[in-house]
């Protein structure tokens, strides 16, 4: 099966798909619909993490900060330890309008993320408590960066997206940067989000796509970049486009296409992952819908170097 031609979806029922390449597998690891574990798949191709047998590296408490909605996990491999980021509520209680989500982080250091011993290293703090989700992680300009999504209470809508250096792989070494908050409206449907970011090179410039609005049709991805050898730190070196970048397709019938990541395929083609639905009769809440699928694509470069997504692609 050529990379044109992936099942669409490739895995049902995964919300928040991450996949990484190490040493020529694939790991894959994404929301479960029951919010209650973290489990990690591997396969040597992309195709092959369809049919992989999920492995369990973690289950949440009965009580306490970690025992609730188990959302958006990660996995990295930063400075030899392999690190899974995830958001979790101690209840399912809303306040003020929004979950109760804080950023945690567990940490591996055998060679093997699927057998190993998984060590819980607590939350990462930020300097405002406050809900936090969608971590990721990231090396440059020979540092590891921490770039996530959080609500600021100052700050009308839901969250922001933030950046700061590591000073290790749960510790934050800086005070963060804010890099975007919703503006545009079509990162305020339904709910004023800016979440799920994901971060890819290309040439002179460094990428940050990110989702936006409430996670029904109106979900979206939006991009922000930077020149490579620039500041990250500094907000003002960032751009924004004022117009989403991946979003629904009516006529294929792909809705809220978002929470992406990028991974590489095996003939080396950039392919964005990411999860969508296929109808918009969701009853209740969207959060409890578990029909947001991983699907997966190539994606093209044009002539002034920044990413062209294309259009989500109908079912197969």
């Amino acid at each position: 099966m050529s990379d044109l031609n992936w099942p669409n979806p490739l895995i049902e029922q995964r919300a928040d798909p991450f996949i990484l390449r190490h040493n020529d597998h694939y790991y894959f690891i994404a929301s479960v619909p029951e919010y209650d574990r973290l489990e990690i798949r591997r396969a040597s191709t992309l195709l092959g993490l369809r049919d992989a047998t999920p492995v369990v590296v973690w289950r949440k408490p009965d009580s306490g900060p970690m025992s609730e909605l188990i959302w958006a996990p990660e996995l990295h491999l930063i400075d030899e330890s392999w690190m899974i980021y995830f958001a979790a509520a101690p209840s399912r209680t809303i306040k003020d309008g929004l979950f109760q989500h804080r950023m945690f982080a567990l940490e591996c250091r055998d060679a093997d993320p699927l057998s190993g011993n998984w060590l819980e290293r607590g939350q990462v703090q930020t300097p405002i408590d406050s809900f936090a989700l969608d971590a990721t992680a990231f090396q440059h300009q020979g540092k590891n960066w921490y770039l996530w999504a959080q609500k600021d209470p100052v700050i009308p809508g839901n969250s922001n997206l933030y950046l700061a250096e590591l000073e290790n792989p749960w510790t934050l070494k800086t005070p963060p940067v804010m890099l975007s908050r919703p503006q545009y409206q079509w990162e305020c449907a339904g709910f004023s989000v800016n979440e799920g970011p994901a971060v890819i090179r290309h040439g002179d410039k460094l990428f940050v796509s990110y989702s936006a609005s409430a996670t029904d049709e109106n979900y979206c991805m939006g991009l922000l970049w930077i020149d490579a050898d620039a500041d990250p730190m500094q907000a003002a070196n960032w751009s924004k486009s004022a117009r989403p970048v991946f979003s629904t397709h009516w006529d294929h019938r792909q809705y809220g296409p978002g929470h992406n990541c990028f991974t590489v395929a095996e003939n080396g083609a950039d392919v964005l992952v990411y999860h969508a639905r296929n109808y918009t009769e969701i009853e209740g809440d969207p959060l409890w819908d578990p029909n947001r699928h991983t699907r997966i694509k190539t994606f093209r470069w044009d002539q002034h170097g920044m990413p062209d997504f294309g259009v989500p692609p109908a079912e197969q």
